[in-house]
């Protein structure tokens, strides 16, 4: 199963070749997205000139790609891995530690171009979809 972060989404809908490429690949295994990663998109959208096409891209990618909300389970890991990070130096921002806290809470892979900042998380499973 694949978490989609907000990066991958934004560059499929600019119909970036090697993501289109990579969804065809994987056509036939499950997707999903985090509410953070809809709710950056919704804000991305919101501040865009065409706010109105965009928007409504965004309700219709949230009607292919099931949309995952935050859980009393996924904040217990979030909470955890953000102390054990600290504790060792390294900080991610909230949001991709949400969306990391997901994935790793319900065994997801994540897919995303942002390898650095979910690099720093021990445990986590990811791909990019732009290699």
């Amino acid at each position: 199963m694949f978490l989609l972060d907000t990066d991958i989404i934004i560059y499929s809908l600019k119909n970036d070749k090697k993501v289109i490429d990579n969804f065809h690949r994987y056509r036939h295994d499950p997707k999903v997205i985090s509410v953070v990663t809809y709710g950056e998109l919704i804000y991305g959208a919101e501040k865009s000139e065409r706010r109105t096409e965009n928007l409504a891209k965004i309700h219709r990618m949230a009607e292919i790609f099931p949309v995952i909300d935050i859980s009393k389970p996924i904040m217990d890991t979030f909470g955890a891995v953000k102390a054990d990070l600290e504790r060792k130096g390294n900080m991610v921002d909230d949001f991709d530690l949400m969306i990391a806290s997901t994935a790793m809470t319900m065994g997801y892979c994540i897919v995303t171009n942002n390898l650095k900042h979910y690099c720093l998380i021990p445990g986590i499973d990811c791909v990019n979809w732009l290699k």
